[in-house]
């Protein structure tokens, strides 16, 4: 089955006039009711629903990830995203009273809750079903118009999220642009009420500067290194698990992953013996099984899987030592879950974001170094604990800085709807998932009603009279 269709890809004079065209949408969408918004994503879901064994050829056409894969990390945030709008939209929507200050009592004051108008989307290629579409749903539950512009490098996952947006949507209303990294530089240039951007933190960088020029407001889902810390007390097998699920899902090609893990030298080989037992049962044990493994995806392209070979290869060059894999099938784009060990601190996979199956692990004794370790680099997407001591537990997540922490598991903060996903500093801005993207899509406009207020009172040509005066330099520290 071959989704991709060789057409020319739109120039920035049709993209412009998309742009332009959805102008009237936008604000026809400030009016648009609960039901209207909630029927475009129940649609939305549905079709991805319905084109479920399209997703797993597609995905497994463009870096042979599993189905399961694809069910788990693909469709079914989606489905979660949209069900919890569905659900949920009516109340978010509905404006928030707010109790009045002293100084404005007599007031009534609400947050409304306003489409930022027209959106710009791009997506990355390590889950670009999730990580697309799932925003889009934020941005129509939030009453916005919207362009999407998907990752070039998964052409048949993009074609088929195009085929899909199609279906679904009135250009007028949602549009995509496929096509190389200019289109999506060309997209930036247009007056984009928000852009939301999934990637990397660099390339994260020149979108803000663009999103600057047009006073555009931006969400930024990034990434960066995330460390995992297991602690002497840790429930051993479980870490092993755990971690080797969560690094190994998709190659490694996970903004979340556990990029680099400390292990108690009290509990490490154990641990390790744990990781490889994990990783025979789940792959198998020699590089042609692993390569030929239905549950094991394959790096995204030949330029991704060299630059993660040349940061194994420095590595080792440098001391490091290979505890478990190490093989590579550049033909296929193929390196094993690689576990390494002796990391010397002047290799570039201790100090780049590794994106790829490499696991460096570090033994370690005293906690305050660990914590030093990691307060010296960029704050992280993500920080995961295994112990069983409360206080350790308590000290790592006062102490350390990221966007989002799991203690005793990995990855379940993103799943966790509830919750606010996103980064800080080099590893994200902004919020996204269930509420929180919606109010990343939205304007919350503070609205004041007044009957009768003592601010009313002040505010009078004329100046503010002597015993005013005097009424408020005696109410400074009360009001």
């Amino acid at each position: 089955m071959n989704l991709v269709t060789r057409q020319p890809f739109a120039s920035k004079t049709q993209m412009e006039a998309v742009f332009k065209g959805q102008a009237a949408t936008a604000l026809r969408l400030r009016s648009s009711t609960a039901n209207e918004r909630i029927a475009k994503i129940r649609k939305l879901r549905d079709a991805v629903i319905a084109h479920s064994e399209a997703w797993y050829i597609a995905a497994y056409a463009d870096f042979k990830k599993p189905p399961g894969e694809v069910d788990l990390g693909e469709i079914l945030p989606i489905c979660v995203e949209a069900n919890d709008a569905i659900r949920n939209l009516k109340k978010w929507m509905k404006p928030q009273r707010v109790w009045p200050t002293l100084l404005t009592a007599g007031t009534r004051s609400h947050v409304q809750y306003m489409p930022r108008g027209r959106c710009l989307i791009i997506g990355p290629f390590n889950y670009p079903v999730n990580l697309t579409l799932g925003p889009l749903i934020s941005a129509i539950a939030a009453g916005n118009t919207a362009i999407l512009k998907p990752s070039e490098l998964t052409p048949h996952l993009s074609a088929l999220i195009a085929k899909v947006i199609r279906e679904v949507f009135t250009e007028d209303e949602v549009a995509i642009f496929m096509g190389e990294a200019d289109v999506a530089q060309a997209l930036q240039e247009f007056p984009f009420d928000h852009i939301f951007f999934t990637g990397s933190p660099a390339i994260g960088k020149h979108v803000m500067a663009a999103a600057a020029k047009n006073l555009a407001s931006v969400t930024l889902e990034l990434g960066g290194k995330s460390p995992t810390i297991v602690d002497a007390s840790a429930n051993i097998e479980l870490a092993a698990s755990n971690t080797m699920w969560a690094k190994f899902t998709n190659s490694g090609q996970t903004c979340i992953a556990p990029d680099y893990v400390y292990v108690h030298e009290s509990v490490k080989e154990k641990w390790v013996a744990c990781c490889r037992k994990e990783l025979i049962k789940a792959y198998g044990s020699t590089l042609t099984e692993q390569q030929n493994s239905p549950h094991l995806a394959h790096m995204v392209n030949a330029r991704h899987t060299t630059r993660v070979k040349v940061l194994l290869d420095e590595a080792q060059a440098l001391g490091a030592r290979t505890l478990i894999g190490g093989g590579f099938d550049q033909a296929s784009c193929f390196i094993q879950p690689t576990l390494l060990d002796q990391m010397p601190k002047e290799a570039r996979i201790m100090h780049e974001e590794i994106f790829g199956p490499l696991l460096p692990v570090i033994g370690y004794t005293e906690i305050d170094e660990v914590i030093a370790e990691i307060n010296a680099g960029p704050k992280p997407l993500a920080l995961y604990i295994y112990s069983k001591n409360s206080a350790l537990i308590d000290k790592v997540l006062t102490q350390t800085a990221s966007g989002g922490a799991c203690v005793n598991h990995a990855l379940m903060q993103f799943m966790h709807g509830n919750l606010p996903f996103g980064g800080v500093n080099n590893s994200g801005i902004g919020n996204a998932h269930g509420h929180y993207g919606f109010k990343a899509f939205s304007h919350e406009r503070g609205v004041v009603q007044t009957q009768f207020s003592l601010a009313a009172t002040l505010f009078k040509a004329g100046g503010v009279q002597p015993v005013i005066r005097r009424m408020i330099k005696s109410a400074f520290k009360i009001l």
